[in-house]
């Protein structure tokens, strides 16, 4: 199931056919989550949601749901699959370097507002 899963979200964040410049997988990793543990699936996905509600900015909401996914993982999910977990995560956070620049910065594009 780990190298399965890992699979996934690295062939999503580094396919071959696009020379390995994929998109981040938040989407390709909270699946993940919800098909290993659907507790620790749904945590993820209301935390997002919930951040994106009061925050309205998708990169920092995923970050947090990313962030808590290893928690959650311990407290509601399977204890064998806390490295999983948090190895997804951090690959989310890394992908997510240039978001949190920007968040840093605070000219992170809102949902909903167009780039400028």
């Amino acid at each position: 199931m780990f190298g399965a899963a890992l699979g996934v979200v690295l062939g999503h964040n580094f396919p071959i056919w696009l020379k390995f410049k994929g998109g981040k997988g938040v989407a390709t990793t909270l699946g993940t989550f919800l098909a290993l543990s659907p507790p620790v699936g749904l945590a993820c996905c209301a935390t997002w949601f919930v951040t994106a509600a009061l925050s309205r900015i998708s990169s920092l909401s995923a970050l947090v749901a990313l962030g808590l996914a290893p928690i959650y993982a311990a407290l509601i999910g399977n204890p064998h699959q806390i490295f999983l977990v948090g190895a997804l995560s951090l690959l989310g956070w890394i992908r997510h370097r240039s978001n949190i620049e920007r968040l840093l910065n605070g000219t992170e594009t809102k949902i909903g507002k167009k780039k400028e």
